[in-house]
């Protein structure tokens, strides 16, 4: 969901969307499919794909939706923790102005305590209501997350 909500707000992004658990190749579940038309996205290439250390080497910055996804970076991929965080902190503390790169070092995002209100809620086994409700909760957080991004250097 946020994958999708990032290329919508900033296509100039280089996106890439991978799991910390997940199957390679599998497609969104219908659910949220559905969720995703109901806040006006669409991700119908997607496919599931197991995090890897090309993506994160490549990566100015990581994205969890949980502190459990930034828990696995930095246990997994430890040299890449400082430029890794979850989205609802990166919406509360990015600043917007300077070099991306900057920014998030300033972050000390390696030394940070993950808080329990970081998390977005998963909606895994949910029914149809839950994915929705997640949706607009990814949705608002990367619209407040994609004018931090913009001055990109």
């Amino acid at each position: 969901m946020a994958g999708a909500a990032l290329v919508d707000r900033e296509p100039r992004l280089d996106v890439v969307t991978a799991g910390t658990f997940s199957v390679d190749g599998q497609p969104i579940s219908w659910r949220t499919r559905e969720a995703l038309q109901r806040v006006g996205l669409e991700a119908r290439q997607h496919r599931s794909k197991q995090i890897t250390r090309e993506h994160v080497e490549s990566s100015d910055l990581i994205i969890g939706l949980a502190p459990e996804h930034v828990q696995w970076i930095r246990r997994e991929h430890p040299d890449m923790a400082s430029r890794t965080a979850t989205l609802r902190r990166l919406v509360r503390d990015l600043r917007s102005d300077g070099p991306l790169t900057d920014r998030v070092s300033q972050l000390a995002l390696h030394r940070v305590e993950l808080q329990p209100w970081e998390e977005v809620i998963d909606p895994g086994g949910g029914e149809l209501d839950d994915f929705v409700a997640c949706a607009i909760d990814v949705v608002a957080l990367i619209d407040g997350l994609v004018d931090r991004l913009r001055p990109i250097g």
